[in-house]
């Protein structure tokens, strides 16, 4: 977010327009760190919508995939130069001397920093389906449990009626108030 944010801040500060494959990257990256963030705070509510997480972050995923191929003519440039520099001479005494020649690096600013963000790019496609997995594996996991509660309930709903039917057979002087009530649902 950072780097894209310094390339926006530096195209309005030139009064230029940012261009597109920086703003498309831009736009989707702040949405999905928006969307990170609600994920994580509402984790414990994830359960019950977990599919249609999977199915945003799936969406993400395409929009991601979308601003890395808007942004794929960095990946042949070359940022970083590296030049000999200056030649030294370096004595180790009886063993003799060496010549020893440094280099010089010299690096385009912009274009590194548009090769990291083509990198991030491709990290997030690649997290934002790993998590579109988890999040439906997640909600396949939850559909299941809620399941098996549910039927444990209608079998304890079941057994406690048949419980009270058969009392009330034995035992005639309950009241019709009692009867009624049983019959209403109780969740726990």
């Amino acid at each position: 977010m950072g780097m894209l944010s310094y390339f926006v801040h530096v195209s309005t500060t030139n009064n230029v327009l940012t261009p597109n494959y920086i703003v498309i990257l831009f736009i989707v990256s702040v949405l999905g760190l928006v969307w990170a963030l609600f994920t994580l705070f509402s984790y414990h509510r994830s359960s019950s919508n977990a599919r249609f997480v999977g199915l945003i972050d799936l969406g993400f995923l395409g929009a991601f995939i979308a601003a890395v191929y808007y942004l794929r003519f960095i990946t042949g440039a070359d940022c970083t130069h590296i030049v000999p520099g200056s030649t030294w001479d370096v004595s180790f005494g009886i063993f003799g001397s060496a010549h020893i020649t440094g280099f010089h690096i010299s690096a385009n600013k912009t274009c590194a920093m548009l090769k990291a963000c083509f990198a991030f790019g491709i990290m997030n496609c690649i997290f934002f389906a790993f998590t579109a997995v988890l999040a439906w594996f997640h909600g396949d996991h939850s559909e299941k449990e809620r399941s098996r509660h549910e039927s444990r309930h209608r079998r304890s709903n079941s057994a406690h009626h048949h419980r009270h039917r058969s009392g009330s057979h034995h035992g005639s002087h309950r009241s019709s108030r009692s009867h009624s009530h049983s019959h209403s649902r109780v969740y726990v």
